[in-house]
């Protein structure tokens, strides 16, 4: 899972987020068909993309007024969690948060905690039913 935030251009607090739980290309600009949507002059229709590939995030740069980290332009750069980077030299900043990868066991235990924590559905109605059954009656 990724997070996007893009950041308050003077006190770097948080305007909106974006987070993604697929792996896939996120793409960043001004154009409408982009996954994240950035109204600003600096910024290319497509000005960025960031891919994943081979269990890494790489922010790759699309734009003619490019892309910075740390204040040096770059091409591509692996994304690292709470890294923070410019579209365009003056452009808005974007944090990257990135949540590891559940693996299929982890993804298999928390189905089973999270069915052990909640009622099924039988349940539910069984419980239902105890519960009128077994109430006084405050009607009469």
């Amino acid at each position: 899972m990724i997070t996007l935030t893009l950041l308050h251009p003077t006190k770097t607090k948080p305007i909106q987020s974006w987070t993604f739980d697929t792996p896939a290309t996120i793409r960043i600009g001004r154009s409408m068909d982009n996954e994240v949507v950035l109204y600003s002059a600096v910024v290319s229709r497509h000005h960025l993309e960031i891919r994943y590939e081979k269990g890494d995030w790489d922010v790759v740069n699309l734009g003619t007024n490019g892309t910075y980290f740390d204040g040096k332009l770059i091409k591509k750069k692996k994304a690292t969690d709470g890294m923070i980077i410019r579209l365009a030299s003056s452009g808005p900043t974007i944090q990257i948060h990135l949540q590891p990868e559940a693996s299929p066991a982890k993804r298999q235990l928390a189905k089973v905690n999270q069915s052990q924590s909640s009622p099924s559905p039988e349940q539910k109605n069984s419980l239902a039913k105890d519960t009128m059954t077994n109430e006084p009656n405050h009607d009469s």
